[in-house]
């Protein structure tokens, strides 16, 4: 399966334990494609999506259009998880550049990557 980094893509996540999120939803993929078309890697890495407003960098908004969301909608960041590609349900289109950059802002404030030695 080759999934670009921002495509959108509809995934059973359950089951689930406590705050993660759950159900089927539609998920941003932010693993590297080659990874993710690599069939000696079975999992790749999302990024749950709510329809429920966020606040700050780790709940950048997405709009609907092109992407497959229908709806203003929120990533989820802290809900950054990895899933075996047989949970993907459907694919869909990509978010915007713009989109993906808030994404990518938010992982790394989320993982500490952006913090300088």
């Amino acid at each position: 399966m080759r999934l670009d980094r921002g495509t959108v893509v509809l995934v059973e996540l359950d089951p689930t334990v406590g705050h993660e999120q759950r159900g089927v939803r539609p998920c941003v993929a932010v693993s590297d494609p080659a990874v993710n078309a690599d069939q000696r890697f079975p999992l790749i890495a999302v990024v749950p999506v709510t329809g429920t407003p966020g606040e700050g960098a780790l709940y950048p908004a997405l709009s609907p259009g092109n992407s497959g969301l229908t709806k203003k909608s929120y990533a989820l960041i802290d809900n950054l998880r990895s899933i075996d590609k047989r949970r993907v349900r459907r694919v869909f289109d990509s978010v915007t550049s713009d989109e993906l950059v808030a994404i990518d802002q938010g992982l790394e404030l989320f993982l500490g990557l952006a913090v300088e030695l």
